[in-house]
């Protein structure tokens, strides 16, 4: 029997270490606490279409990731978006163009995550809770108190509070370390009017208030046009002074500051919607591509592992399946 290699979480590191393994011939069995994949990458059902409530974008620097972006760009699931962007300081709203190129998943971010997991095996809805050693293999144990099991390799692709939550009792050097990982949060609201509101803005990079970015969602390639949804995400500082906020509060302040920072009129939206995005990026940049175990058989990967980026995120995933398959020669 094949024993496969277990992977927790289905973000884009997680999912991009299982392609790296499954390509290389070997077994792989995915979980997440979700009911799908994607991670800060997956993209909310509603009433207004599917929002992309996580990631807004990513770009390419990695010649690596650029012919990823090739391959995704060949199946149909991404396209590039070329808003029309802004900056807004001081109270001053300014076009902010430039030469980056920008990709979107389509018809929403999460396409890429669900073109990404294909058919490899996995388990939904499944919180792991524990990750223990047994004579020869790995097992896991989840909050419904059952086991999965038996794994030859364990790589655990979730934020680093929650990595390392599960390295504690079995990998205390590498628990150290992602326990020092600062996280920041990020509130994230979805806004829909019924008629397009009078700005040229499609995107806007905030440099100060309360918010951090907004984006016009059917500026992106493959979405609905109507309503007129906005996505507006709020800054570190003042997702984290305001944690606690109940969803409808969060709502209301972040409308305001919306409002007050397009200068046009903007109603009272006929739909919203509110996601606090606990992890949504590390403080800083780290150099490590991604944490390994190889006597154990244990590997750590993330976009925390490196830039925090969309692209960091894959690369992460990349280096924890080379060092894997590394060690298995």
């Amino acid at each position: 029997m094949t024993v496969p290699i277990a992977i927790i979480g289905t973000g884009i590191a997680g999912l991009s270490a299982a392609q790296a393994l499954h390509k290389a011939g070997q077994a792989v069995h995915l979980f997440d606490k979700s009911h799908g994949c994607g991670g800060r990458m997956s993209s909310k059902r509603s009433d207004a279409g599917a929002l992309d409530l996580g990631a807004q974008y990513f770009t390419a620097r990695d010649r690596r990731f650029v012919e990823q972006i090739q391959q995704w760009q060949a199946k149909g699931c991404i396209q590039e978006w070329t808003p029309q962007l802004y900056n807004y300081r001081a109270g001053n709203l300014m076009p902010s163009p430039d030469e980056q190129t920008r990709w979107v998943g389509v018809p929403c971010m999460g396409a890429i995550t669900r073109a990404m997991l294909g058919d490899l095996p996995r388990t939904f809805s499944c919180r792991i809770s524990d990750v223990f050693r047994g004579e020869q293999h790995w097992f896991l144990h989840d909050i419904e108190d059952c086991d999965h099991g038996p794994f030859s390799h364990v790589i655990i692709a979730v934020p680093a509070p929650q990595a390392n939550a599960l390295l504690t009792t079995v990998a205390p050097k590498l628990a150290n370390v992602a326990a020092g990982v600062k996280m920041e949060p990020t509130w994230a609201v979805a806004l829909a009017f019924d008629t397009p509101l009078d700005t040229p803005v499609q995107g806007c990079f905030v440099q100060d208030g309360p918010l951090d970015w907004l984006a016009l969602n059917r500026s992106k390639p493959g979405r609905e046009s109507t309503p007129d949804t906005w996505v507006l995400h709020a800054s570190s500082s003042w997702s984290k002074k305001h944690i606690g906020l109940a969803k409808e509060q969060a709502i209301e302040q972040l409308h305001g500051a919306f409002a007050e920072l397009l200068g046009c009129v903007v109603p009272a939206p006929t739909f919203t919607l509110a996601h606090r995005w606990l992890y949504a990026r590390p403080a800083v940049a780290h150099e490590w591509g991604a944490l390994a175990d190889a006597d154990l058989g244990l590997y750590v990967c993330g976009d925390w592992c490196l830039s925090g980026r969309v692209e960091g995120a894959w690369l992460s995933g990349q280096e924890a399946a080379r060092r894997l398959l590394e060690h298995l020669d």
